[in-house]
């Protein structure tokens, strides 16, 4: 019950330590507000963003058309709003499919060692070698647009980057299944799959929600950029990438349509950094 305790002590230092830092409110301000745009974008504009009229195309910001219009005259507003959605879904479905694959291949290898260690950490090295976004151009580039959307993407990019989480996880596991806790619940004849998921998981998972939350902002700037190159979402799906990749051409003579965006865009991953290097900071003893 110790380590438990001990666990359960420095995350509720952790948190306290993450509660005095205004940063880190305002970067939740901001995620909690993209949240409901993303789930309810109605809140924020009455607008449908499908409806364009060629009358308004690349028309300026002005009142009632706060981000003015794009080139086919459809609001910017509205699918600045309307693409959070598809943006952070993809984000949030790769970090959850890149943690949940490489945090049980790292508690398999990390848990039991031997031969199945070495083959998986083989694996890794292999994948950590293999850069997330030159991957999934190459694969995305084979596959062509076959449908899938939302789903497709979230999963190239679950599949290219769950080499670091496996690793971190391996070696969080390596410092645990060693402690007196675990060898007593050995002794006490607990199966391993018990003593993996009961004992071990639970104290090892930490540094890899950690990194879940920095992998966040990677995600979210990977997907904009594949679908800039237009490899990543593609229309009707209305997402801040495919936006960009289309305001791009007319950058000199439309500027808003790329601004809003772009702006929209950064200011999203700087909130997910920001919140993932403060909670780095706050569960990494060492930085304090």
């Amino acid at each position: 019950m110790e380590p438990r305790r001990r666990n359960r002590s420095l995350t509720g230092e952790a948190l306290a330590l993450l509660g005095k830092s205004p940063l880190v409110w305002v970067a939740l301000v901001v995620l909690a507000i993209l949240a409901v745009m993303a789930l309810a974008p109605g809140l924020f504009t009455n607008v449908d963003p499908q409806r364009c009229i060629l009358l308004n195309s690349r028309k300026p910001p002005a009142y009632g058309s706060w981000f003015g219009f794009d080139i086919q005259g459809c609001d910017v507003f509205a699918r600045t709003v309307y693409g959070a959605r598809a943006s952070l879904s993809v984000a949030l479905l790769a970090t959850l499919g890149s943690t949940l694959i490489g945090g049980a291949l790292g508690l398999v290898a990390g848990f039991n060692g031997g031969v199945i260690d070495a083959v998986i950490s083989r694996v890794t090295d292999v994948v950590l070698g293999l850069p997330t976004l030159l991957g999934a151009i190459v694969i995305l580039a084979t596959l062509g647009n076959t449908g899938g959307g939302v789903l497709r993407l979230a999963l190239v990019l679950s599949l290219l980057g769950w080499a670091t989480e496996a690793r971190l996880m391996r070696a969080s596991v390596l410092q645990i299944r060693n402690a007196e806790y675990v060898r007593a619940a050995r002794v006490a004849g607990a199966s391993s799959t018990w003593i993996a998921l009961r004992h071990v998981l639970p104290n090892a998972v930490a540094p890899l929600l950690v990194l879940a939350t920095l992998s966040l902002g990677s995600y979210v700037g990977t997907e904009a950029t594949l679908s800039y190159l237009g490899l990543g979402l593609q229309p009707p799906t209305i997402s801040w990438g495919t936006a960009i990749s289309d305001a791009q051409p007319y950058l000199a003579s439309a500027p808003h349509m790329l601004m809003f965006p772009s702006l929209v865009l950064t200011v999203t991953v700087l909130a997910l950094v920001m919140l993932g290097e403060a909670v780095r900071r706050a569960f990494d003893p060492r930085s304090r």
